[in-house]
């Protein structure tokens, strides 16, 4: 069976996620396409606009055959760490390809970028260096350097300014890096660009696009036509039985009272708050009612929006430096949900993953998992209140989907 994988946050999933697994089952000629799926809380340091088990929903009721959940170490990380997670996974599921979605759509180019960087590493790094000293954000760096690098031949290079292909990059520099068999596939991003609003003439539309205008219309129906009908139905059911989608806005409440709770020194331990930043954080928070109001006193061309997204992310879920520092790899495979054909793939491949399954939360302490479980507490909370007790513990009685 040939097994091609993907690592999403499919928040929510698309019609352009639905491209996406088409075209990768098409191109590997996959019997099972595995997708490794961020929890609830996203690699730009924002909440999930709906829980992991919905989205799981979407994505066995659009062409995936096994969802699994990339652990919150990971999928909070910077692009390098967020790929170190998911290729690892995708690794020990013994996946035979790997597929993901880029601006460039063609793969010769990341393996040019990638042969490049690696023969003029030491330069590289000393030139990312030297452009972060004036001030610029590390992805920022990242591209000054390499642009600074590209030779002038007939070779083609691949455009690291681009989100989706900065991660790209990063996935196939991870496979490399833990010499992997699994072989890379890239497909092109069609129309809506990452961040792109949506357009009322195009049937695509980023997940970024989705949730603004969902947003400002405080309704769903705007964007019927942009996302498989059981992704509508999905966010239907959501919306009936939740106060309000995922977002800081909606957490603003909880988020400021945890960071005014802490002392700076306290804030200092959190991960990711380096260079004082920690009694901006404090100040801003005091002096803001709104998420936004605060961001845009914080926010600078040292620090990105995603960066001290990523910040506030692990303040309000008390991941420390400490805690990161802990993990050094993926340590289980988190089964969220299945096909009937993925359940065949586990039963056939299992006994050669290289890292134990874990179906039932109870059935382990890992401390990665554990990290998990209190994210996932601390998600249900804030969207649901005190009050709502059936919603704590949910890792414990939620079991894998079955489709």
């Amino acid at each position: 069976m040939i097994a091609t994988g993907v690592i999403v946050e499919y928040n929510p999933f698309h019609n352009g996620h639905l491209h996406h697994i088409r075209q990768s089952r098409k191109e590997t000629n996959a019997d099972i396409v595995i997708a490794v799926m961020s929890g609830h809380f996203l690699q730009r340091g924002e909440p999930s606009f709906v829980d992991k088990w919905t989205r799981t929903k979407m994505a066995l009721a659009s062409g995936a055959d096994l969802v699994v959940e990339l652990p919150y170490v990971y999928a909070t990380a910077q692009a390098s760490d967020f790929a170190k997670g998911g290729i690892s996974i995708l690794d020990a599921m013994c996946c035979d390809y790997f597929s993901f979605g880029s601006e460039e759509g063609n793969i010769t180019p990341f393996l040019n970028s990638y042969s490049l960087l690696q023969e003029q590493n030491d330069t590289l790094q000393q030139m990312i260096r030297d452009a972060i000293q004036t001030g610029i954000s590390y992805p920022q760096a990242l591209n000054t350097a390499y642009k600074q690098l590209i030779p002038t031949n007939e070779l083609s290079f691949v455009d690291l300014s681009k989100p989706n292909n900065i991660l790209g990059f990063h996935y196939i520099e991870e496979a490399n890096k833990i010499h992997s068999n699994i072989k890379a596939v890239t497909i092109q991003r069609i129309k809506a660009g990452y961040h792109d609003a949506i357009e009322a003439d195009s049937t695509i539309a980023s997940a970024t696009g989705i949730r603004q205008a969902i947003f400002e219309e405080n309704s769903i129906d705007a964007i019927v036509s942009y996302m498989p009908l059981d992704s509508f139905k999905g966010l239907e059911e959501w919306r009936k039985s939740n106060i309000s989608f995922g977002s800081w806005e909606t957490f603003w409440p909880l988020l400021r009272f945890t960071i005014i709770r802490h002392t700076p020194q306290e804030l200092a331990n959190f991960a990711e708050v380096t260079e004082g930043i920690e009694y901006l954080l404090l100040r801003a928070a005091r002096e803001s009612e709104s998420f936004v109001s605060f961001m845009q006193k914080v926010k600078s061309k040292r620090y990105t929006w995603t960066r001290i997204q990523r910040m506030l992310t692990h303040i309000f879920t008390g991941f420390t430096w400490e805690c990161l520092k802990s993990f050094k790899q993926p340590s289980y495979i988190r089964l969220l949900g299945m096909t009937r054909n993925g359940q065949n793939y586990l039963s056939t491949k299992k006994k050669d993953f290289t890292l134990p399954i874990i179906s039932r939360a109870a059935s382990s302490n890992d401390a990665m998992l554990m990290q998990d479980i209190h994210a996932t507490d601390l998600y249900m909370l804030a969207l649901s209140g005190p009050a709502n007790t059936k919603r704590m513990g949910l890792d414990y009685k939620t079991p894998p989907i079955r489709v």
